[in-house]
């Protein structure tokens, strides 16, 4: 994520108001399924349900990435704590890139494409919850391939990010990445692992209705 994002993300942080979520919407939110990424890291192994109702583009761009391999070898590049984790940017797989992880990233159709922010949605209406799987952005209608991963519950946070999917199995493990010793960027909570959390690989597993 380049400045300019890690800067928006903070102050979405700062506009987090104290509202609770309704659980009528958690659950409603839940069944706009279609595909589960299995996802496997160096430090455990996740499950996401994938939201193709709500997001379909953005749902065929990570499935697409994910069975070309694409994530295979990349790092969680960001964890900002009690915020998210952020993973898929290509040059986070180089070292030597160090200092561009988070300015990286690809979309299927070899350019940025356009958000699935949709009002009528579940998942847009129940908002950035805990486990909720987002794209990250450098503004509007800028999405490629990196994401992001809710520690916690954000109900106020603006819905400026297409949510696309939701960790439906261990969210154990995402917590354990979220809590990483980090390298301070913007603020001193806010940074890249001091240790490589690497994606190892994405497998996707389609259900019925799913394309």
């Amino acid at each position: 994520m380049n400045r300019q994002l890690y800067a928006s993300l903070i102050l979405v942080a700062v506009l987090i108001v104290g509202s609770i979520e309704t659980p009528a919407l958690a659950q409603k939110a839940t069944k706009t399924h279609g595909n589960i990424a299995m996802v496997e890291t160096s430090m455990g192994s996740f499950e996401i349900e994938l939201y193709l109702n709500d997001a379909p583009k953005t749902v065929e761009n990570f499935v697409k990435l994910a069975e070309q391999k694409f994530f295979d070898g990349q790092r969680f590049h960001r964890v900002a704590k009690n915020f998210v984790i952020q993973a898929g940017d290509d040059k986070s797989k180089d070292v030597k890139k160090k200092n561009e992880w988070g300015r990286g990233g690809k979309s299927i159709w070899g350019r940025e494409f356009e958000d699935e922010l949709k009002p009528n949605a579940p998942s847009y209406q129940a908002g950035y919850l805990r486990g909720v799987v987002a794209m990250a952005n450098r503004g509007p209608n800028t999405n490629t391939s990196q994401f992001f991963i809710m520690l916690r519950d954000n109900p106020g946070m603006p819905k400026n990010y297409t949510i696309f999917g939701k960790v439906i199995k261990g969210m154990d493990v995402v917590e354990k990445i979220g809590q990483v010793e980090i390298e301070p960027i913007m603020g001193p909570n806010d940074g890249r692992p001091k240790v490589d959390v690497v994606i190892k690989k994405i497998r996707i597993v389609r259900s019925a209705s799913g394309k």
